[in-house]
């Protein structure tokens, strides 16, 4: 009994004894295998990093075998830009897609940027004073910046037989070879106006008279040689609510009312809107509808600041000159100035200069470039 005890003991240690030295080994080769192979990794890449660093050799030679297209694309792009034009091979490419991409829209050189207001001109003195800005007004208005001479037997601007009116019939300019070749359109805006004996000799001489009065009974109407219809022009369009209610609409901006007539360009324009003149100019300098008439012919109200002219009497007559410049910069020339003796000697409800209440002047176009009509 007592030698099973003592053999058993021994056994036991004996597995404890195996299984410590078995440890070591196994640790003694963890330690030794570490040892090794860390300068291995140093002399050359594993398998995983042999792995990424061919796939990034294969990414390189696919992007440089994309590159050399775009390089000669580029370089016949490049090649393409110095032709010149008037070469065959330049004329045999125009009709040609750009090789390169379009990166954004295409530049529209032609259209004008939309304005929101007009550029006021500086004040007249540093006092700002109304005299003085009346000064440089009234001076503007009274001095034509082109002289114009009429064909011998043409009545229109010799002797003012249309009363206030004007017309520039100097051959250096289009109208009077548009009236020959019967070519030229006449609007006449007003609130009912009885004398229209310039659209009468304007469409005897062969022009498209088209007169506007929102007091005529009838949308349109054929008189003679001129049409008549119920609209006039505004510096705004109607409310879409009102035109719905009252089934026509009697006022349009004139960009409105040249797209629903269908009419490009007019030769003359004449306008006599009773103290609406300044908004209505402003509306079409901002909106360069100007472009398209060739001789404009308005009538100046000067006895108040007129509808919707807002600030004081100098920062008003500051806002009129600043319009009839802006008319200048579009190119529109001063040739005729009548001011009306019977009318009331009132600049803004004063006597200022003894200036007349109202002026008739008359601009031509010295750059408008017409077409054939409509």
């Amino acid at each position: 009994m007592g030698r099973d005890r003592l053999t058993l003991g021994l056994l036991l240690r004996l597995g404890i004894l195996l299984t410590a030295v078995c440890v070591c080994i196994h640790i003694y080769l963890e330690t030794g295998w570490q040892s090794v192979s860390a300068p291995s990794t140093r002399g050359r890449p594993t398998q995983s990093y042999q792995y990424f660093a061919q796939q990034s050799r294969i990414k390189q030679v696919s992007t440089a075998q994309v590159r050399e297209p775009d390089r000669s694309i580029k370089k016949r792009i490049f090649y393409i830009h110095r032709l010149k034009k008037d070469s065959p091979v330049w004329k045999s490419d125009e009709d040609r897609e750009d090789p390169s991409p379009p990166c954004c829209p295409p530049l529209r050189l032609h259209r004008k940027a939309p304005r929101w207001h007009i550029d006021l001109e500086p004040w007249a003195s540093e006092s700002h004073s109304l005299e003085d800005e009346a000064k440089r007004f009234l001076s503007y208005i009274t001095t034509p910046q082109v002289s114009c001479a009429s064909l011998p037997g043409n009545q229109v601007v010799q002797d003012r037989s249309t009363g206030d009116w004007a017309v520039c019939l100097d051959p250096k300019y289009s109208l009077i070879h548009r009236m020959q070749g019967k070519q030229c359109r006449v609007y006449s805006f007003g609130l009912g106006v009885d004398d229209r004996s310039l659209e009468r000799t304007l469409a005897r001489s062969g022009c498209e008279v088209h007169c506007f009065d929102p007091s005529l009974k009838q949308p349109h109407l054929q008189e003679a040689e001129m049409w008549l219809h119920r609209l006039s022009v505004d510096w705004r369009d109607p409310n879409p609510a009102i035109v719905a209610q009252h089934q026509h609409a009697s006022t349009k901006k004139l960009a409105t009312i040249l797209n629903d007539f269908g009419h490009r360009e007019v030769d003359v324009l004449k306008a006599d809107m009773e103290s609406a003149e300044w908004k209505i100019l402003e509306n079409m300098i901002l909106e360069g509808v100007l472009d398209s008439v060739g001789q404009l012919l308005l009538e100046l109200h000067l006895h108040w600041a007129g509808f919707e002219v807002g600030g004081d009497d100098p920062a008003v007559v500051r806002y009129w000159f600043s319009l009839l410049k802006e008319l200048e910069h579009a190119n529109f020339q001063l040739f005729s100035v009548y001011s009306n003796p019977d009318k009331p000697h009132l600049f803004l409800h004063k006597n200022i200069l003894n200036a007349s209440s109202a002026y008739t002047l008359s601009w031509l176009n010295a750059r408008w470039k017409h077409s054939k009509l409509p």
